[in-house]
């Protein structure tokens, strides 16, 4: 079959297009897919470059998350069956024709949802749902603040914070990104290459009668996160998701103290490991939405597999906005 194919640590520049054996057979619990799409994600160049959490045995296949068409499952899946549309996250191999998967990561795709919508939708709305919901306990009327709001996940949290009750704060680079977060539900936007985050959050907070953001989703890290922590409300909660800019902030602890405010981390992908009993609530939590018409999801490029090496570079180059996607049908 085709696929991507890592054989270095390095750069996406390094990456082949190869023939590769097609995977196993699937055992108990797993999942068998044919690939109709996959969604890029930051963290594709992190495990191609040996920098991610966990580091596959060379060669191997990258991507973690696809959406297709089920060819068979193991013996004790139940929750579907060969020939079901899903979506799916995966450890590697997503950027193939074939991949197999662990069943706990395969969710039924919503009628209607088209092959690279649903590629892109796992990861990103997955942590947004979570980090908004299970660790930022996100109330309706509160003032969320949303950075990289035209990005991948940040877009996202623009839609689910506006679903939970929130007044969603925006911040992006230039009026067309800004633009789309505010086609997505986004109510003040904050273009941070012209204005000033905190001056503006606190303007923004006034309006609303708070004293700052009581949460701030945060893929971004760097001068962002540093401005976050200034705009903040008292017992604010601030929500790290990732370092986008490429600096990882350092907390002082004394902000922390005296505003009483809860930093919080959040990695979607280790809830696979440690709590894969709420994957499946939250992608039926997922699916009502996007049924409701609360979710409209981004897909600004569809780029078919052999011109990864473009897409990556949209990601990479952060000229994409929402999901960009590989295809292979």
């Amino acid at each position: 079959m085709r696929a991507i194919q890592c054989v270095a640590w390095g750069k996406v520049d390094d990456l082949k297009l190869a023939d590769v054996p097609e995977p196993a057979a699937a055992a108990a619990g797993q999942v068998k897919i044919k690939v109709a799409a996959a969604g890029l994600n930051f963290a594709d160049t992190l495990m191609i470059a040996g920098q991610y959490q966990t580091k596959p045995p060379l060669p191997f296949v990258p991507g973690l998350e696809l959406a297709g068409t089920v060819l068979e499952t193991g013996p004790d899946v139940t929750h579907v069956k060969p020939g079901d549309r899903v979506m799916a996250m995966a450890d590697q191999g997503a950027f193939a024709e074939m991949a197999l998967v662990r069943s706990d990561d395969v969710f039924s795709v919503p009628a209607g949802m088209e092959w690279p919508v649903a590629a892109g939708f796992p990861i990103a709305y997955g942590t947004s749902l979570g980090a908004l919901q299970w660790k930022a306990h996100l109330r309706s009327g509160e003032l969320l603040l949303v950075h990289g709001a035209a990005g991948g996940v940040g877009l996202t949290a623009v839609e689910i914070g506006k679903a939970m009750g929130a007044t969603v704060i925006a911040t992006a680079g230039g009026a067309e990104k800004l633009a789309i977060a505010k086609a997505h539900g986004a109510d003040y936007t904050i273009d941070y290459k012209s204005e000033d985050i905190r001056e503006r959050v606190k303007a923004i907070a006034a309006e609303c009668g708070k004293q700052g953001a009581d949460v701030v989703y945060d893929p971004v890290g760097g001068a962002v996160f540093d401005a976050s922590l200034r705009c903040v409300a008292w017992g604010a909660r601030l929500i790290v998701v990732g370092f986008a800019a490429g600096q990882v902030p350092q907390i002082p602890a004394n902000i922390l103290l005296v505003k009483n405010i809860d930093a919080l981390g959040f990695f979607f992908g280790s809830y696979r490991q440690h709590r894969p009993d709420l994957l499946q609530a939250c992608f039926r939590d997922l699916a009502d939405l996007y049924r409701a018409g609360k979710l409209k999801p981004h897909v600004s490029q569809a780029l078919p597999l052999e011109r990864f090496q473009e897409a990556f570079d949209l990601l990479i180059q952060r000229r994409s906005t929402g999901k960009v996607v590989l295809t292979l049908t």
